[in-house]
C-alpha cells in the first residue's frame, strides 16, 4: 500500500475485489427515509445552486446578481461571500426534532461542497466553518443532534470535483467595463482557497475529476480527516469513486473504521453514482433526482431536494403529495429516499419547508408501517403510471386509482393505492388467485373498522370506507395465508 494513503486496518483492502465484499447493513435497508442538510456558504445570496462557480461565469444569472448586489467578482468574490455566512439562528436540536417527526431514520450533513469550504474543524483547510463565517463546527453540531436521537449519521463530500469545477475563478470578463480584469481567484494571497488550478482552467477538457495527483492526495487527507473526526455511518460522494487508489482507500478506511467500532463488522455505507456493477457493488448506488423503473437487485438511494440544492428565493417546491408518492415508489423498488430541505443562510427553514415536513409527519403516523423495515415484494407495483428511470428525471406523476405500489414484511404485503378512488373500490390484479397467495385479512392503515374484500381469479377486490384515512397514497395491509 502506498504510504501516501495510510488507512485503518481491518477486513477491507483498498481494492475493488475486497470492497465488493460489502454487505449493506440492515439499518440502511430498514431506514427508507433520510434527511439531508445540503447547506453551506453558497446559501448566503439565497440565489440557488453552484453560486461559487457561476459568479465567475460572465453573463450567468448569478454573475449578474452578484455584480449588482455585492460587486464585481474581480473585487468581491466568493472568498468574501463565505465570510458573510453566520448561521446565527442555526438550531440543530429543533430541526432534528422536525426531521424525526417527519419520519427520518438517518441524517446526512453536507461536509464540503465543490466550493472548497469545509463545514467541520478541518485540519487541512483554514477555510472552514470553525475559523471563517459561522465560527461553528456545523458537522459536529449536526452529528450530536442526530446521534442523541438514535439516528445513523452521514456526511456528504463534493470535494472531488472542486479542482476542475472551481477553476473558473481564474478567468476574466471578455466584455464590458471590467474586460480583461482578472477575477479574484487569480490573487496569490488566496490560492489555498481558489486552488492552483490555472492549467485546469486553460484546458479544454476540464473533467469532473482532475488527473492532478496533488489534488488526489489533498482530497484523501481531508476526507480521511472528516472520517477520523466524525466516524460517519454513511459517506456520500458526488460522482463516481474519485481518483482510483485514493478513492478506494477512503472507502476501505470508512469501512474499517466502522468495523473497529462494531465488533469487526462494518456498519457503514458508501454511496456514489457510477452505475457500473463492478463499481457500485462496493457500496450503494445513488441516483440524483431520479429513480429505477423496476425492483433493483441491490439497495439503492435517490438523493433529491424539495427545491434547489441551495436556498433560492425563486424556487418552486415539490408538494407534500409528490414527496410522499416518490417515497412510496422508491421504497417499492428497494430504494431509500434522501431528501434535502434547503436552509436559509441563518440556518432556519422557511414556512413551506416546515409545512412539507408536517404533512410528512401526519402521513407517516398512519402509513409508516408499510414503509419502514420492509423489503420489495415479487413485483414493485401495477397500473398504467410509471416514471422514467435514470438521474434527473423526477417530474410529478399523475397517478390513477389503478396504480399500486407494493412492499412486504414477514407474511404481510403492503399495497399502496396511489390515488383514492371516487367510487370507493379498489382492484389489485396482482393478487389474483393464480398469481399470489390467498389473502386472509385486509386492513386499511388508519381505519379501525373491518374492510370488505373478495379474492378471485380477477384479483383482490376491496371496498373502501367513506372517508379518506390520509391525504396521499393510502395503504392496505394484506395478511397472507
Amino acid at each position: 500500500m502506498s504510504e501516501d494513503f495510510i488507512i485503518e486496518k481491518g477486513p477491507f483492502e483498498p481494492t475493488l475485489e475486497s470492497l465488493r465484499k460489502f454487505e449493506c447493513p440492515n439499518w440502511f435497508r430498514d431506514a427508507k427515509l433520510g434527511i439531508w442538510a445540503h447547506w453551506g456558504p453558497q446559501s448566503v445570496p439565497m440565489h440557488g445552486d453552484w453560486y461559487a462557480r457561476r459568479i465567475y461565469e460572465e453573463g450567468s444569472d448569478q454573475y449578474r446578481y452578484h455584480w449588482r448586489i455585492y460587486g464585481h467578482p474581480s473585487k468581491f468574490g466568493y472568498k468574501d461571500i463565505v465570510k458573510l455566512w453566520k448561521a446565527e439562528k442555526f438550531d440543530p436540536e429543533a430541526l432534528m426534532d422536525l426531521y424525526v417527526s417527519a419520519g427520518a431514520k438517518y441524517f446526512v450533513a453536507q461536509a464540503v461542497h465543490h466550493d472548497n469550504f469545509d463545514n467541520w474543524d478541518s485540519r487541512h483547510n483554514r477555510w472552514n466553518a470553525v475559523k471563517v463565517g459561522p465560527k461553528k463546527n456545523i458537522v459536529r453540531m449536526w452529528e450530536e443532534a442526530a446521534r442523541k436521537r438514535g439516528l445513523p449519521f452521514g456526511v456528504s463530500e463534493h470535494l472531488g470535483a472542486t479542482f476542475s469545477w472551481f477553476s473558473v475563478n481564474k478567468g476574466a470578463d471578455k466584455t464590458g467595463p471590467y474586460a480583461g480584469v482578472p477575477y479574484d481567484g487569480n490573487d496569490p494571497e488566496f490560492e489555498d482557497f481558489y486552488l492552483p488550478n490555472l492549467d485546469e482552467y486553460r484546458s479544454e477538457k476540464r473533467p469532473w475529476y482532475t488527473e492532478n495527483p496533488w489534488w488526489h492526495k489533498r482530497w484523501f487527507d481531508r476526507i480521511k480527516d472528516l472520517i477520523d473526526q466524525h466516524k460517519p455511518d454513511l459517506l456520500y460522494s458526488d460522482g463516481g469513486i474519485p481518483f482510483g487508489k485514493a478513492g478506494l482507500s477512503i472507502i476501505a478506511h470508512l469501512y474499517n473504521t466502522s468495523a473497529k467500532l462494531h465488533g469487526g463488522i462494518s456498519q457503514a455505507v458508501y454511496t456514489q453514482k457510477d452505475r457500473n456493477p463492478e463499481v457500485f457493488t462496493v457500496g450503494v448506488l445513488d441516483i440524483e433526482r431520479g429513480m429505477e423503473q423496476e425492483i433493483f437487485p441491490y439497495p439503492w438511494q435517490t438523493d433529491t431536494c424539495v427545491g434547489h440544492w441551495f436556498y433560492n428565493v425563486h424556487a418552486v417546491y415539490k408538494t407534500p403529495k409528490q414527496v410522499i408518492e416518490m417515497l412510496v415508489d422508491i421504497v417499492s423498488k428497494n430504494g431509500n429516499l434522501l431528501l434535502n430541505f434547503p436552509q436559509k443562510p441563518d440556518g432556519t427553514l422557511d414556512d413551506e419547508c416546515v409545512y412539507i415536513l408536517k404533512c410528512m409527519a401526519d402521513w407517516v403516523k398512519v402509513n409508516g408501517e408499510g414503509i419502514y423495515g420492509t423489503r420489495p415484494w415479487k413485483v414493485a407495483g401495477e397500473g398504467p403510471t410509471s416514471g422514467e428511470a435514470g438521474a434527473f428525471k423526477e417530474k410529478e406523476l399523475q397517478w390513477t386509482p389503478e396504480d399500486f405500489r407494493f412492499t412486504s414484511k414477514e407474511d404481510k404485503v403492503y399495497a399502496f393505492q396511489m390515488k383514492w378512488p371516487e367510487d370507493g373500490k379498489a382492484l389489485i390484479k396482482s393478487f389474483s388467485l393464480d398469481k399470489a397467495p390467498r389473502v386472509n385479512r385486509v386492513k386499511l392503515l388508519g381505519f379501525d373498522g373491518d374492510i370488505k374484500f373478495e379474492q378471485g381469479n380477477y384479483g383482490l377486490f376491496i371496498e373502501l370506507p367513506e372517508h379518506k384515512t390520509c391525504e396521499y397514497a393510502h395503504c392496505f395491509r394484506l395478511e397472507l395465508a
